[in-house]
């Protein structure tokens, strides 16, 4: 099985209307200049449509400033599903792109791979509202999209369609969003362009490529579950190396001798950590047994035999998943099915495929050595 991110992807993101101007990367850039920037180009919002439902607190719409939130940008390609925009701008270029949008903008697009893991966000929001009315902690979601200011109504009217609580855009005409995605304080980049990912990875931004399953299962529409690999993905690439030069045995020794040394962190270390802090929120409350947000770490690791140190690293980090599942080298596509996240963290694309095949919202992460030396499907995985 061989996929492409949002079923669609070929090398280049067709939101990519223009050849990108000088590189917008410079980590300097200021949240006031980022701000007036999205303000510039947004679209102002349509006077016709469903009718928004406002979020209040104490009289006035409440938006978290980004340093406080957990900020996840999120790209058009998938939040939502463009396949048919894309072959327009593919056979017919920019401007009957930009056409076809603007005579279309009253018909929403239909929800992509990242769709139920942003409605999950809200509901956690919700309930964090509920709890603590005046905290700025809570989920933030960002429209990071390479497409022209006169795609935004149509999008805007989408995200109104769909109900979603999504404010701030950045539409960058084409250029690189990885400047802004470190104004915006992101947390998470979730984008359908490897090569983006792999520039927010380089940038220290906790980035994912998402794929969309033919088939997809249900997931909970009021509990937010996210499952992560642990090697590559929650810690570094150490043990996956000496795994990939020296073989199963050696990588087990390897273990046994530095069960307790800590791993390095991840690239999705961070992420995991955010989502913790907001747990215990839930769990100042009361709320442990029915918190809105559930951690898995699902890993091919063994547990007898190099187990140990992941969930020693884990501790010694004052962090916690809240199910840990060592499969051994078995398929991590059925356990993925029973746990019915909302998105699931991987390096490798072979574990990726599993996961897609029975209907899991996956997301690769292309951090390590893994993508060097790609699994095969004869060998075993050490992680």
């Amino acid at each position: 099985m061989s996929l492409d991110p949002v079923q669609v992807m070929k090398g280049q993101d067709p939101m990519a209307l223009s050849p990108p101007p000088a590189s917008n990367g410079d980590s300097k850039v200021s949240w006031d200049e980022s701000e007036s920037f999205c303000d510039s180009v947004g679209p102002k919002k349509p006077k016709s449509g469903p009718v928004r439902r406002a979020r209040k607190v104490e009289g006035g719409i409440f938006f978290p400033k980004p340093e406080n939130a957990v900020t996840i940008a999120v790209s058009t390609r998938v939040l939502f599903r463009t396949e048919k925009e894309q072959k327009v701008f593919e056979e017919k270029g920019v401007e009957e792109y930009l056409k076809y949008q603007m005579e279309h903008e009253d018909e929403p697009f239909a929800p992509g791979p990242a769709f139920p893991f942003v409605k999950a966000l809200d509901a956690v929001n919700a309930q964090l509202r509920k709890l603590y009315p005046d905290s700025e902690e809570l989920f933030d979601i960002v429209l990071v999209t390479y497409n022209h200011a006169h795609v935004g109504v149509r999008l805007i009217n989408t995200i109104n369609h769909h109900n979603l609580f999504i404010e701030r855009f950045c539409m960058t005409g084409g250029s690189s969003p990885i400047g802004y995605l470190k104004a915006w304080h992101t947390n998470l980049y979730l984008s359908a362009d490897a090569a983006k990912v792999q520039e927010a990875l380089s940038e220290g931004i906790a980035a994912a490529t998402m794929f969309m399953p033919e088939k997809q299962i249900e997931v909970s529409e009021t509990q937010l579950r996210v499952a992560f690999d642990g090697d590559a993905v929650l810690f570094s690439d150490e043990s996956e190396r000496i795994f990939k030069a020296h073989g199963l045995d050696k990588f087990f020794e390897h273990e046994r001798e530095n069960e307790n040394t800590l791993l390095d962190h991840g690239p999705l270390k961070g992420f995991l950590e955010t989502l913790g802090k907001l747990q215990k929120k839930f769990y100042a409350k009361g709320h442990r047994l029915d918190c809105p947000i559930r951690t898995y770490l699902v890993t091919a690791r063994s547990a007898a035999s190099s187990g140990i140190r992941a969930l020693k690293t884990l501790r010694a980090w004052g962090l916690e998943t809240d199910e840990a599942l060592f499969l051994a080298g078995a398929p991590k596509g059925p356990m993925l099915e029973k746990i019915r996240p909302h998105i699931y963290f991987d390096d490798q694309m072979f574990h990726v495929e599993g996961a897609v095949e029975m209907g899991t919202i996956a997301a690769h992460v292309p951090y390590g050595i893994a993508q060097k030396y790609p699994h095969k499907k004869s060998t075993n995985s050490a992680k």
